[in-house]
């Protein structure tokens, strides 16, 4: 018998997304599925459509938003509890292939160690363009390059590879992954806590695995308002902050890591300015800032 497999899907408002995302997933031609939709304080009628659509998905409903990473580890717990091995983080703004799953645990069963399997994730406004095939980490100073991004699929990323780096718009997780490091780090709102959960996973001596037989679709940054706009630019550029504090260990890294994130401030403002986005650069450099100084929960501004 087929390993059972909790599909959690993380859900802030954006119902017809959801409900496209929902249709994907019960259309896969892997079973046995148990499918929850971590409803993350939506104000919309995310609930009622959501269980008169798909009367078989369960909702755990939480009374606010309590961010990406809070909400993630509520699902996370819930599966869990229930005895689950593996467990399917996706977010709502996505699409998959009908076999997406199926290829999934195929590579994930290759080895005890893999812990962490992502799909080769395409754009959804350009089903042939990739989005992302994971990313490989510079030890230096920290940066992720991601080859695969932006490219025409022609044929370049069909081979299975371990990865350093794996976004959390879809994962497979193994549940002795969570035995061993725990739950991703609440304390990134939004944004880097992928990054520094891919570190962790390595640290512990697992494999993260892509596996581009398995496809998804991605419509990118619906919930922070879209790519370049004053909440992603804001929780970007906090959360980056945030992850470098936290993960750069030896000191004399720092004198490459501080020089490399400031000329990637500079050239964030000049794109943003070359833009016209003058609302995103503000919020941008509060970001940083917030994180240089550590803001409470307070001081986070409402976009």
């Amino acid at each position: 018998m087929a390993e059972p497999v909790c599909v959690i899907v993380t859900v802030w408002n954006q119902v017809d997304d959801t409900l496209a995302c929902l249709e994907t997933i019960i259309n896969q031609d892997y079973q046995p599925l148990s499918i929850l939709v971590v409803n993350n304080g939506s104000t919309d009628n995310t609930v009622k459509r959501v269980s008169e659509t798909y009367p078989q998905v369960e909702i755990l409903d939480l009374p606010e938003n309590l961010g990406p990473t809070r909400g993630y580890n509520k699902g996370f717990r819930r599966a869990l509890e229930r005895d689950f091995n593996f467990v399917f983080l996706l977010n709502n703004d996505t699409l998959l292939a009908p076999n997406c799953i199926t290829e999934l645990i195929k590579e994930a069963e290759q080895s005890e160690n893999i812990g962490l399997t992502m799909p080769k994730i395409y754009y959804a406004s350009e089903p042939n363009r990739i989005w992302s095939v994971g990313g490989w980490e510079n030890k230096w100073n920290y940066e992720v390059e991601r080859p695969g991004e932006k490219q025409i699929d022609e044929g370049q990323w069909e081979e299975a590879v371990d990865i350093d780096d794996a976004p959390f718009c879809a994962v497979l997780l193994r549940r002795t992954l969570f035995e061993a490091v725990g739950l991703p780090d609440e304390d990134f709102f939004l944004y880097y806590e992928d990054r520094d959960f891919s570190r962790r996973v390595q640290e512990a001596g697992f494999r993260l695995r892509l596996a581009p037989k398995a496809t998804m679709w991605h419509k990118v940054s619906i919930s922070s308002g879209g790519s370049g706009s004053p909440a992603e630019r804001y929780w970007m550029a906090r959360s980056g902050v945030q992850f470098y504090r936290k993960n750069v260990g030896m000191r004399s890294r720092w004198f490459v890591v501080v020089p490399w994130r400031a000329a990637s401030a500079v050239r964030t403002t000049f794109r943003l300015l070359r833009d016209g986005r003058f609302d995103s650069i503000r919020a941008y450099w509060l970001g940083l800032w917030h994180g240089i100084t550590k803001a409470g929960p307070e001081k986070r501004p409402k976009f």
